[in-house]
């Protein structure tokens, strides 16, 4: 007999549903766009279940995403299929990576790299190496996998963390942390299938662990401390976890499973606990190379100005600089709206407080007498407004007399 609010008898479930029921509702609704609420509340999941998985959506190009704040997703010609094909196969589908059994206590002397650059992520976007220990960035990473060393990433968020470690292993699951991150978004919960069944769904922990593969948890400081010592016994020497949901099973480590973690030490709410420094042997700052930047033909003095700010923030006398993202953000802006709206849409997006700062900057390098955020002024004339790009009206207004 059951009790009320227990789920009955769990059965196992295909790895990767409800990212295909994200897909499916998304692609119901092709003309829609949708929040992590909205879609938690349609599909009966909680918040970081959804999150998760329309996030893994969008990294596989399998979904949009948009939103200025608050993020909102919709569907692209890929969903559809998305949403008939499992993304994360249920534990042991796979192969265990082939690799060492046993963490290896010392590296062998530097060989020939085997990771060059530029690598192409999952996603289809280039990742340019950096230098790290003498070595390429994410031949560093693959050397420390191997050895088991876990390693905590932390610099500003747009720097490339997540870019690194998407390009360093190919394996790679992610968990996108935040305060609302639960242990069943790490080890999985009970869902309600279309029959009306309860089914446990195993989390991206335990399919890392079973199938010897990497797991990135992005915003790891975002995450309860409590969460997150869910994670504990699978890091050190036991290699294991209990699944105290799903009938106490005990999950175990296969050979390859490693575990990277991401910190924004800026972001507000962002903890760095004694717990969780501990159990990163290795812990890397991540800042936005700005040669790069002027290699990738980004504007040479918009790459002066972010320096700049870059400075002050070091210096403590500013919060807020932009990085590469938005760098390259700015890039993609100029090429669609022109340098004017570009810069003003660079000082429009940084913190208020920081603002007036950002614009004195952009106005000493850019050589303008003024600039404000990318606003919307007054109401064009109809016949403006449906007036092509680069007319002048003239022969409109000719024909008119």
């Amino acid at each position: 007999m059951t009790t009320p609010g227990t789920p009955p008898s769990p059965a196992r479930t295909k790895g990767g549903e409800l990212r295909a029921k994200v897909a499916r509702l998304l692609a119901d609704r092709p003309a829609d766009t949708l929040t992590i609420g909205d879609m938690a509340r349609q599909l009966g999941h909680s918040h970081g279940a959804v999150r998760n998985a329309a996030l893994t959506l969008v990294r596989r190009g399998e979904a949009d995403q948009g939103g200025t704040g608050q993020p909102e997703f919709r569907a692209n010609t890929k969903t559809a299929a998305a949403a008939q094909t499992a993304v994360i196969s249920p534990p042991g589908t796979h192969s265990p990576r082939a690799q060492a059994a046993t963490a290896r206590t010392s590296l062998p002397a530097a060989t020939t790299p085997r990771q060059t650059g530029p690598i192409r992520r999952a996603g289809g976007q280039l990742y340019h190496p950096r230098e790290l220990a003498d070595l390429p960035d994410v031949e560093a990473l693959n050397r420390l996998r191997d050895a088991d060393v876990p390693v905590l990433l932390y610099g500003p968020p747009g720097t490339g963390k997540t870019s690194l470690v998407e390009a360093a292993f190919e394996d790679l699951l992610t968990v996108a942390g935040d305060g609302d991150t639960t242990v069943g978004d790490l080890i999985g919960e009970y869902t309600q299938d279309d029959a009306g069944t309860y089914v446990f769904q195993y989390g991206p922990l335990v399919t890392a662990m079973t199938e010897g593969r990497a797991l990135l948890i992005d915003d790891a400081t975002l995450i309860s401390p409590k969460v997150l010592a869910a994670l504990y016994p699978a890091m050190d020497g036991r290699r294991q976890i209990q699944v105290k949901a799903h009938k106490g099973e005990t999950i175990k480590a296969e050979p390859g499973f490693y575990v990277v973690a991401g910190h924004n030490p800026g972001v507000h709410g962002a903890v760095l606990t004694e717990a969780l420094a501990s159990r990163f042997s290795v812990q890397i700052q991540i800042g936005t190379d700005y040669d790069l930047a002027l290699a990738l033909r980004i504007d040479a003095r918009v790459v002066r100005v972010a320096r700049h700010l870059a400075h002050q923030v070091e210096l403590g006398e500013l919060g807020w600089a932009p990085q590469l993202r938005e760098l390259l953000s700015y890039q993609k802006t100029e090429a669609v709206l022109g340098t004017k709206a570009a810069l003003a849409n660079l000082v429009g997006i940084a913190p208020v407080e920081d603002r007036d700062a950002v614009a004195a900057a952009v106005i000493k390098a850019a050589g303008v007498k003024k600039i404000a955020p990318l606003t919307l002024g007054k109401q064009l004339p109809a016949s403006a407004a449906r007036r092509p790009p680069g007319s002048t009206g003239s022969a409109h207004r000719g024909r008119s007399r």
